[in-house]
């Protein structure tokens, strides 16, 4: 069952951060894709059984922290 989870995450501001942050979640189980906007801070995350707290540690282990 495919699903889509989002997060604000406002510390991201550059293609680094966006890198960063696309590649920790890229590598969460389950997840088949990764969108970033920096206009408006929001990442979008699909993929299957998406664990809420294992994207969010992902994210924190990018350096950014979701809100």
């Amino acid at each position: 069952m495919n699903e889509t989870m989002t997060y604000s995450v406002p510390g991201m501001h550059c293609g680094h951060c966006k890198h960063a942050v696309s590649e920790e979640l890229a590598a969460v189980s389950g997840v088949e894709a990764v969108e970033v906007d920096l206009d408006s801070k929001v990442v979008t995350i699909r993929g299957a059984n998406l664990a809420d707290g294992a994207l969010r540690a992902a994210i924190d282990a990018a350096g950014y922290q979701a809100a």
